[in-house]
């Protein structure tokens, strides 16, 4: 089965950072873990109206920081002010601390996850079908510039009976990389036939990762002996290196190589031309071939030599 990770608590001391900075030790943890957990949902509740997506949490020895991540500044801030002071006191009477209070604004709020889940639930509390909800949410984040959104709706959907999910998505969401920067956000939409959560996931892009130290450049190797180490060929030397390369003897003179012999090559052989026919002859001389005589008569000529025919020796074995 599949086991469901949180994206924000999956990343956290890696990419992402903890919206809850403070320490404390074991017998003070729970009480301010407590404190912590009341004051969100307080703020959650006054500042419904206001678009708030994000609470950080900072303390001291002696004061507690609290930045609001909202889309509407101006109902945080009221009107000269007056809504961060009473807000304040409220704050400072809870905890019995000094509390400062940092708004700052969100410039798309169609990015934040949590915004986009109170808007599709918004949509449900005043009977608008989930499906247009979800497909208008959609189109508005990727309009804003996000490279996927992913929206999930559960619980008892157009009023049946029977409760389902149902999700939409679009672009695309990688879950798995750790990298990856993916906002999540959950609400629930108080209906008159029951609760319907909403779950929203933001692909906005990766993380910026710090690009690694270029490595320093090696010097090049010489060429050639008579150049110094450490400069480039072709460069105009400095002084430095005209004192070195005044200090190092220059090389004593090498001989010439002597010429290596022409390499024996074996003659290809050369084919002996073909014995010519009567047909090539009569080809070359354009003339035609003539016919075959029937009978075999050897060619008389008409010059005889008078010299008489010498006898034809005999090879004879001699006896042993």
């Amino acid at each position: 089965m599949g086991h469901k990770v949180h994206p924000n608590g999956f990343r956290l001391g890696v990419y992402r950072n903890w919206e809850a900075k403070w320490f404390a030790p074991d017998k003070e943890y729970k009480p301010l873990l407590l404190e912590d957990v009341r004051l969100r949902r307080m703020l959650m509740i006054r500042l419904k109206n206001a678009g708030l997506a994000r609470i950080e949490t900072e303390r001291s020895s002696s004061a507690l920081t609290i930045t609001l991540h909202t889309a509407k500044p101006g109902i945080v801030i009221g009107k000269g002010g007056t809504s961060v002071d009473q807000l304040r006191d409220e704050l400072e009477k809870i905890t019995g601390k000094r509390v400062r209070v940092t708004i700052q604004e969100i410039k798309k709020p169609e990015l934040a996850a949590q915004l986009v889940a109170e808007n599709v639930a918004a949509q449900l509390e005043k009977r608008i079908a989930f499906r247009r909800a979800i497909k208008q949410s959609l189109m508005k984040t990727m309009r804003a510039g996000a490279q996927g959104v992913k929206i999930r709706v559960k619980g008892r959907l157009g009023g049946s009976e029977m409760a389902r999910v149902e999700w939409n998505r679009e672009g695309r969401v990688p879950l798995h990389t750790l990298k990856a920067d993916i906002d999540f956000g959950q609400t629930e939409a108080k209906t008159t036939f029951g609760r319907i959560g909403v779950s929203a996931w933001v692909y906005t892009g990766n993380f910026p990762t710090e690009a690694p130290p270029k490595p320093a450049a090696a010097a090049e190797e010489p060429a050639d002996a008579g150049v110094p180490v450490g400069v480039a060929i072709g460069a105009a030397p400095s002084p430095l290196a005209e004192l070195v390369q005044a200090a190092v003897p220059a090389p004593a003179p090498q001989p010439a190589p002597a010429a290596a012999p022409a390499p024996v090559t074996a003659e290809a052989p050369v084919a002996k031309p073909k014995r010519a026919t009567r047909a090539t002859k009569a080809a070359d001389t354009g003339e035609k071939p003539a016919a075959k005589r029937a009978t075999r008569a050897r060619a008389t000529t008409t010059e005889k030599s008078d010299a008489p025919k010498a006898p034809r020796a005999r090879a004879t074995k001699k006896k042993e």
